[in-house]
């Protein structure tokens, strides 16, 4: 497999494609192998699969990340459906902290977005009945979960739906901002 590996404005978040191979039938991808990621330069040994179907558009998920030692690197795609995607920068070292990268991903493009450890993540869906799966390189870890006020004004996320329409969980409304955030990454 070829990997092609976009680094996207903050450059340590990639973008990747894998070649699929289409005939009357359909399609066919090799998503992931190890080999070839590490050859592109992510060697990151993924340990869980997670899939989270939505089915509303506008669902928002995150923004989300986990604390050391559980801290987790994140490979995600769409499996149906269409997703507004977000990868937020909480490394305070960085010179991108408080940054963010946002891209469109759908399970017709099939591509990828790899979010390294020192990042929040969250989406939006774009169409009902969408579902994501995302590798991680770290198992779920409760007591090391936290995250980030999606809405947050000072992020200049430009999110494709407006506040009071989005359908999120009951604990990602009350999230901190960026700036009360205390759980961040060197």
């Amino acid at each position: 497999m070829k990997l092609a590996v976009t680094a996207l404005a903050i450059p340590d978040v990639k973008l990747i494609s894998a070649p699929r191979f289409a005939d009357a039938r359909g399609h066919f991808a090799e998503t992931y192998a190890r080999a070839d990621f590490v050859a592109a330069g992510l060697a990151t040994d993924f340990v869980q699969d997670n899939q989270a179907a939505s089915r509303a558009a506008g669902t928002v998920r995150g923004l989300h990340f986990q604390t050391a030692p559980h801290a987790q690197a994140k490979l995600v795609r769409v499996l149906r459906g269409r997703i507004f995607d977000v990868a937020l920068d909480i490394r305070r070292g960085s010179p991108t902290f408080g940054r963010h990268v946002a891209v469109t991903l759908d399970s017709e493009a099939g591509q990828q977005l790899f979010v390294p450890v020192g990042f929040a993540h969250g989406y939006c869906t774009l169409e009902p009945d969408t579902e994501v799966l995302y590798k991680v390189d770290s198992s779920y870890a409760p007591t090391h979960e936290r995250g980030v006020l999606w809405s947050d004004p000072a992020l200049g996320i430009a999110w494709p739906i407006d506040a009071a329409a989005a359908s999120l969980a009951d604990r990602d409304k009350t999230l901190p901002t960026l700036a009360a955030l205390r759980d961040t990454f060197a």
